[in-house]
């Protein structure tokens, strides 16, 4: 199985912004875990992080026809784009939106999100390990721990 992770703006910040919110696990630390966990399942990986709407809709894209899953940390994205949900409903293809934090329990804008419409699950304020939950249940692994 071919998985995308895509990461949206600020998500390549980890370690250095807000800690005490997302940990001081970093960007490198957390693509090294998720490839580890691929390796362990037998999962094809690929990574996708930009600051950029129009850059992360483009991967969505491309992942038409060459990518089983999709795993997406749309960060602030999430409360704003349509342009996402549009692209994950266009191209089909199994996604889980996953959260560091949980975004219930943050600022009232955070507990909007366009894209989960276009997603299977979503999984938020499990840490970077949501990150390893979503490829488990697109993957049909034993790590899914219920939707959040």
């Amino acid at each position: 199985m071919k998985i995308l992770v895509i990461n949206g703006p600020n998500l390549n910040m980890l370690g250095i912004r807000e800690p005490g919110l997302y940990g001081r696990e970093t960007y490198e630390d957390l693509l090294a875990k998720i490839r580890k966990h691929a390796a362990e399942s037998g999962t094809e990986v690929s990574f996708c992080q930009s600051n950029h709407e129009g850059d992360l809709v483009d991967a969505i894209q491309a992942a038409y026809g060459t990518q089983d899953g999709i795993v997406i940390n749309p960060g602030a994205y999430t409360h704003t784009s349509v342009a996402l949900l549009d692209a994950l409903k266009a191209v089909g293809i199994p996604a889980v939106e996953v959260h560091i934090t949980n975004v219930d329990e943050r600022e009232p804008f955070r507990k909007i999100s366009y894209i989960r419409s276009a997603c299977r699950k979503t999984i938020s304020g499990h840490g970077t390990d949501g990150y390893l939950e979503a490829m488990d249940f697109l993957t049909g692994g034993q790590r899914d721990a219920g939707n959040d």
